[in-house]
């Protein structure tokens, strides 16, 4: 390798951890979103609630720029095998991170109206333990991301099924209290809406977690059992 190709080709392995440390730094906004709009929601904090719906803008931004930049990549370098699925993996990855932010967006919009509806009796749903998984699910995929980690990429599949569980619980308590108190309605479908966010959290998480597995293995594992995915995670390179 002659000088000049040489340079080119450290220039663009900075160019592209550089890309790899802004979708981290997306996905920590993000988390922080989902954490204080969670947070809003029970302590009744309206501040804490607008401030994430305020900060909205700010993840979209992150994921037009980010888009733009992989754009310009593959113009640029026109990346082949790894690098470009690396650079793929960035473009669906920040997709899923704009719509976590999305559903932060939810939560504390319907915080908000549930604080400002001063009437009906409220159901007793525990939602923190699915959204504390779900935050789980998106931290450890955005971990895997950073560390190209295939065995955590996978756990973190596994653990979509304990969220769908959750939410299926939450549901059907909802569904009871309606039935047997017609108060609790509008408010019990306001809950359902939160529930089904941060259960969306977790299937985006999970798009990540794929995604990264993608990127170092090659394999695209979205329509795989779990089973299939141990084995391929498994086999090794």
């Amino acid at each position: 390798m002659d000088a000049m190709s040489e340079h080119t080709y450290k220039q663009f392995d900075i160019e592209l951890e550089t890309l790899r440390t802004r979708v981290l730094q997306m996905g920590g906004l993000v988390e922080q979103q989902v954490k204080k709009a969670m947070e809003g929601l029970y302590e009744g904090d309206t501040g804490l609630l607008e401030l994430v719906v305020k900060e909205d803008a700010r993840v979209n931004q992150q994921e037009v720029e980010l888009d733009e930049a992989c754009n310009q990549m593959i113009a640029k370098r026109q990346p082949t095998a790894i690098d470009l699925r690396m650079v793929t993996t960035v473009i669906k990855s920040i997709a899923d991170l704009e719509k976590i932010g999305d559903k932060a967006h939810k939560i504390a919009r319907l915080g908000l109206a549930l604080n400002n509806q001063h009437t009906g009796f409220t159901p007793e749903v525990e939602l923190r333990h699915m959204a504390e998984l779900s935050l789980s699910m998106l931290h450890t995929a955005l971990d895997a991301f950073a560390r190209l980690n295939v065995v955590a990429a996978a756990e973190v599949v596994h653990q979509d099924e304990h969220v769908n569980t959750e939410y299926d619980s939450v549901v059907r308590q909802l569904i009871t209290y309606m039935m047997e108190d017609p108060r609790t309605i509008s408010r019990s479908l306001d809950i359902m809406s939160i529930a089904k966010a941060i259960e969306r959290v977790g299937d985006h998480a999970k798009n990540i977690a794929e995604y990264v597995i993608y990127m170092v293995k090659g394999l695209n594992v979205r329509h795989s059992t779990l089973d299939e995915i141990d084995r391929e995670i498994a086999n090794g390179d």
